[in-house]
């Protein structure tokens, strides 16, 4: 297990005793970790696939954020390539009404 992935039980940003809600956040504010997440919410990715529709994020960084949600058991990789496991549907799930607020708050603010 990847020391530096952020998991509940373990000290994280925000939070010494590793809150699952501080946990959580640490990982999905990682840079491109979200988008990552979000470009995974169809059908699995290859991994070249992934990277183009990441507007050809490097090689490095996918690599590395990929290792992050396989431990945190947010991704899985078989024949397909990539896709969310249960754990990462969830996540879309609970995120999708942050999406739908977001949207509304750019009609606001323009």
């Amino acid at each position: 297990m990847a020391k530096s992935t952020p998991l509940p039980g373990r000290k994280v940003r925000g939070s010494e005793t590793g809150r699952p809600v501080m946990a959580a956040l640490d990982l999905i504010g990682r840079r491109w970790l979200l988008r990552i997440v979000w470009e995974l919410r169809g059908p699995a990715l290859t991994f070249r696939a992934l990277q183009t529709v990441c507007g050809n994020l490097s090689p490095t960084v996918l690599n590395t954020r990929l290792g992050e949600l396989r431990v945190a058991q947010l991704v899985e990789s078989g024949d397909g390539g990539y896709a969310l496991t249960a754990l990462g549907r969830e996540m879309i799930d609970a995120l999708l009404p942050l999406f739908t607020w977001s949207e509304r708050w750019a009609k606001a603010v323009q």
